[in-house]
């Protein structure tokens, strides 16, 4: 099974969300994801990202590779 970390898209119109998220590569943009490692809002002044490196490391250590994004 390959393994992705990628953005996962919520909010609503014109107001996006992301939460960063470890998914099966086939599953959809917005399916199911195996554990979520963090957000991203690209509204605040600067951008703010909210990640648990320590699941991220763990991820990637597994395989998991991350998206260009």
């Amino acid at each position: 099974m390959a393994v992705k970390m990628r953005l996962q898209r919520h909010g609503s119109k014109k107001r996006p969300f992301y939460f960063i998220v470890v998914a099966d590569a086939r599953a959809p943009r917005d399916g199911k994801f195996i554990q979520k490692i963090g957000t991203y809002n690209p509204l605040t002044v600067p951008a703010t990202i909210q990640l648990d490196r320590q699941k991220a490391l763990d991820w990637l250590h597994k395989g998991a590779q991350p998206t260009d994004t």
